[in-house]
């Protein structure tokens, strides 16, 4: 997916060395807002969520993205079914979080298309600061939950 006029790039996280998300995902700043990130990233590490992502694109017809600004990547996210609900998450790499808002908003439009997705939803560690970038997209909190032992902050999109 390209979004025209601008230089992001959505493409198959199979598209990107595992070398780059490696780095990426080992990046000590990375864990800081990532509670499930608890066990030391490997390349296996790697390879193992990218077959999982992609599963997700064989089962679901979407998943997850790597992003590359001017060809560079930048991060990875996407959308993911979990029970009845798609769950957007987006990872970029510390010197790019600037893009993380329009990044968001690309990939929503997808969501914004598909009648399967009545709304999104996103999870959020507490250790966040600011939320009023998915205040601003229109979400709102609905409540808290735990995930797999961690403790996450529950936000909700309407896509239509």
């Amino acid at each position: 997916m390209k979004n025209a006029g601008t230089e992001i790039e959505f493409v198959r996280l199979t598209e990107v060395s595992a070398e780059e998300i490696t780095a990426h995902m080992t990046d000590p700043r990375m864990a800081e807002h990532m509670p499930l990130l608890k066990a030391e990233w490997t390349h296996q590490s790697t390879e193992g969520f990218i077959q999982a992502k992609e599963a997700c694109w064989q089962r679901d017809g979407l998943g997850h993205w790597a992003f590359l600004s001017g060809g560079a990547y930048v991060g990875w996210g996407g959308f993911q079914k979990e029970g009845e609900e798609w769950d957007f998450g987006l990872v970029l790499r510390p010197d790019s979080f600037g893009l993380g808002p329009r990044i968001a908003r690309m990939a929503l439009n997808t969501a914004k298309a598909d009648d399967r997705i009545p709304y999104v939803t996103f999870l959020l560690a507490p250790s966040r600061r600011s939320l009023r970038g998915l205040e601003r997209l229109g979400a709102r909190q609905i409540g808290e939950i735990d995930y797999d032992g961690s403790r996450f902050l529950k936000y909700q999109l309407d896509t239509d």
